[in-house]
């Protein structure tokens, strides 16, 4: 496959696609695909459910866990669209509160679908300190640029990250080939069970690159008008399901941040200004039920202290 240019076309129509379902089921399908991409060695990979939304409010609760010698686990974060100037940082406060709940060595990895979620500052390595002394903390994670991977390189690895080798490093011109290399692996008597899925996924995450017409166009030329359309409906299902998901999600967060405002003038008006901490934590609630019932209590408490106690200290596992 020749090597194409390093920044694709920009992506057209693609602000309703449903990419976080997209990216959920690609990992969940194979997740042990992945980690070839971040330069580790194959090893058994399970699901980690990290419940870190208890701990900080819209964290991603999904890890994998790498079943080597010693045990790690692998954190993947995915970027789609314009580049979040915090996301280093984001990558830190994830991978401490990842290690901290699981007690194990945390691997941070970003992978950047697009040119438009890129940024000179993803260099792999974020160090913070005051000027002219040692760095007080370190965090160094992996950058995947999908549009720099080698097309060869997906085309011949695992059913996992498949779907992303059409936006690889390939030529438009190229792209139907890619199609039917992948056509080859996903048909068949030795077909994956999940097949479907991985079709699916590939149809949305074209839409990264190319416009729907395009992407029309290559699946009905590669896989038949019939097919094409199959591909087309459930992606058509996931976008409506993914749009009424996203409605849901933000009437509820629009719930919570009204109910933090409230709290917060009420409780400045009768105590005053809470301190550094105690606004961090307040902030750091984004459970609609717990802000009311904070709010509640506001009535009889009288000081932040109060109406905010210190968690009771953590009591430790017994190990076996």
């Amino acid at each position: 496959m020749s090597s194409a240019s390093s920044e694709p076309p920009s992506p057209k129509n693609r602000s309703d696609r449903p990419f976080d379902p997209t990216l959920k089921t690609l990992t969940e399908l194979a997740p042990a695909d992945w980690l070839p991409l971040v330069n580790r060695r194959r090893r058994r990979v399970t699901i980690e459910d990290s419940d870190v939304g208890t701990v900080i409010s819209g964290a991603s609760d999904k890890l994998l866990r790498v079943h080597d010698d010693p045990e790690y686990l692998l954190h993947l974060d995915f970027e789609a669209g314009h580049f979040r100037r915090g996301l280093p940082l984001r990558l830190r406060l994830y991978n401490s509160v990842f290690e901290y709940r699981h007690e194990r060595v945390v691997l941070s990895a970003v992978v950047l679908l697009g040119p438009e979620a890129d940024s000179p500052q993803w260099t792999g390595e974020l160090r913070r300190g005051l000027p002219g002394e040692d760095p007080s903390g370190t965090l160094r994670y992996r950058v995947i640029r999908v549009w720099e991977l080698s097309a060869e390189q997906l085309l011949a690895g695992g059913v996992g990250t498949l779907a992303l080798a059409p936006i690889s490093n390939v030529a438009e011109r190229e792209a139907p080939q890619v199609i039917r290399r992948m056509k080859e692996r996903l048909s068949g008597p030795r077909a994956p069970r999940r097949a479907a899925d991985i079709w699916a996924a590939t149809y949305v995450l074209l839409g990264l690159r190319y416009s729907d017409a395009i992407a029309h166009a290559l699946f009905e030329e590669v896989l038949g008008m019939e097919q094409s359309a199959t591909y087309q409906a459930i992606v058509r299902r996931g976008r409506e399901e993914g749009r009424a998901e996203g409605r849901a999600e933000g009437r509820a967060e629009g719930r919570a941040e009204e109910a933090l405002r409230f709290l917060l003038r009420q409780g400045e008006a009768k105590f005053g200004p809470p301190d550094a901490a105690t606004r961090a934590a307040i902030e750091g609630l984004g459970d609609l039920a717990r802000l009311e019932e904070l709010g509640v209590r506001l009535i009889t408490a009288n000081s932040w202290h109060e109406l905010l106690p210190p968690p009771a200290p953590k009591s430790r596992r017994s190990r076996r």
